[in-house]
């Protein structure tokens, strides 16, 4: 992925204040064509700039209020087995694969503790997976954010 212009950073301060706005509507709040803005978003999801599954929805909105974040110990030899079963269970935000002692990293949600436990069951049960360790969110003190980033020169 190259870096990011002026224009294209200024693209995406304008989707991160509200990633709704049509893009015509960016276009002419910057002053640009609308094929221009147009041509620049298709670019910056093909690159990888813009994230595929959206962030948009929140998980309170679909009953899932309950956030945690799942580390997991697995047997090297079924992570390609373990990394597709978790990606069947609904509740699995997201999977990364650490540094570290931690095999991979998770964020969860759920409905309830109970729920929550029955997701952390569902993950310890997954093909290749020896151990998991569960820490409940309590509150979000700083969400998910990239404008501070967008400021910044390449």
């Amino acid at each position: 992925m190259r870096g990011l212009d002026e224009t294209d950073r200024r693209i995406l301060r304008v989707l991160d204040e509200d990633a709704r706005m049509p893009t015509a509507m960016i276009a002419m709040r910057l002053g640009l064509a609308r094929g221009t803005v147009q041509a620049r978003l298709e670019r910056l999801r093909e690159s990888g700039a813009l994230r595929l599954h959206s962030a948009r929805v929140s998980p309170q909105a679909l009953g899932r209020p309950v956030g945690a974040s799942v580390q997991v110990e697995l047997d090297q030899h079924q992570i390609g087995d373990a990394i597709a079963a978790l990606a069947d269970i609904p509740e699995v935000l997201e999977c990364f694969a650490p540094a570290g002692s931690t095999d991979l990293l998770l964020r969860v949600v759920a409905k309830d503790p109970d729920d929550l436990y029955r997701v952390s069951e569902e993950i310890r049960l997954c093909p290749g997976i020896d151990r998991t360790s569960t820490s409940l969110f309590l509150r979000e003190v700083i969400p998910y954010r990239v404008t501070g980033l967008l400021a910044e020169e390449s």
